[in-house]
């Protein structure tokens, strides 16, 4: 009996202690030289969600925004999010472990949230920066990673919910970080210990806080949209070119009520006409006697 339960100790200590599960990577995108298309299928509730007036005849298109984009050795990153033209609907963060053949999404689609810059400080430790953008920048996080962009977790920058939005970040090591946040007129300026799981406030100005120049270092890769394309190009330098690696479409869908939506509007109630009244049985004929006899 006293094994058994010892057992029991050491699984529950075990699942306790073991690293959360990464999250269910999305379809996978094969580069075959053209552009790809991001997969994107609107619902109901993301209309409502962003306050789109969408019809069958009038659809809302739906586009793709590449931000930023960072190589790892073969492994490439590119952050961004889905929008209509009045409204940010998800963020997207896309992976590819061998050089831009084949591409995932390695973290869930955030709603009303946008990603717009990505570094790593070695093969293993990353981050991406973020924040919601309904109706306003709001909430900033990052998106951290460990395990060389295998599995990525959220983490905010402020203990509770406010308006604020990333202007810049760096990290010089896999612990000493910093970030600058700007919320209109206000300033501030935080550091983390501790690889960005926690922020501590620095400074706090209502003007614009002099940012210590992070080290300059050659991009190895870029994102531009191509408008002859209609996409975004991904690029990797050669020596003094350019040369294209992968490409995404801009248009990446529409939003437009499904067929739940499109039932036809029930016909008009009318009035059953009351049931005649049965016809008046014809009269018997009178029965006729015999005369006597």
């Amino acid at each position: 009996m006293r094994l058994v339960l010892a057992m029991a100790v050491m699984c529950s200590l075990a699942r306790s202690q073991a690293p959360p599960a990464a999250p269910p990577a999305g379809p996978a995108l094969v580069n075959l030289g053209k552009p790809m298309r991001i997969g994107f299928s609107c619902t109901e509730e993301d209309m409502l969600a962003a306050g789109m007036t969408c019809s069958e005849d009038e659809p809302c298109p739906v586009y793709l925004e590449l931000s930023a984009a960072e190589a790892v050795g073969d492994k490439l990153f590119l952050a961004g999010n889905l929008h209509s033209t009045e409204a940010t609907l998800y963020s997207i963060l896309l992976a590819s472990d061998d050089g831009g053949k084949s591409w995932r999404e390695p973290f869930e689609r955030q709603r009303a949230t946008s990603l717009d810059r990505i570094q790593f400080v070695d093969f293993e430790t990353g981050w991406v920066a973020g924040q919601v953008l309904q109706p306003l920048p709001n909430d900033p996080f990052l998106l951290l990673t460990t395990d060389g962009g295998k599995s990525w977790r959220r983490r905010p920058v402020f203990s509770e919910s406010r308006a604020g939005a990333i202007q810049q970040f760096w990290f010089d090591s896999p612990n000493a970080g910093r970030l600058l946040i700007a919320d209109g007129s206000r300033f501030e300026l935080y550091e983390s210990p501790n690889g960005g799981e926690t922020w501590l406030i620095r400074e706090v100005s209502d003007r614009p806080i002099r940012w210590k120049a992070s080290p300059a270092r050659e991009p190895v890769v870029r994102v531009r949209a191509d408008a002859a394309a209609r996409s975004f190009r991904l690029e990797r330098r050669d020596g003094e070119r350019w040369t294209l690696v992968a490409s995404f479409l801009i248009a990446a869908g529409a939003c437009k009520p499904g067929p739940a939506e499109l039932k036809p509007p029930p016909e008009p109630e009318t009035e059953e006409p009351p049931p005649s009244a049965a016809p008046p049985r014809p009269a018997r004929p009178p029965t006729l006697k015999r005369p006597p006899r």
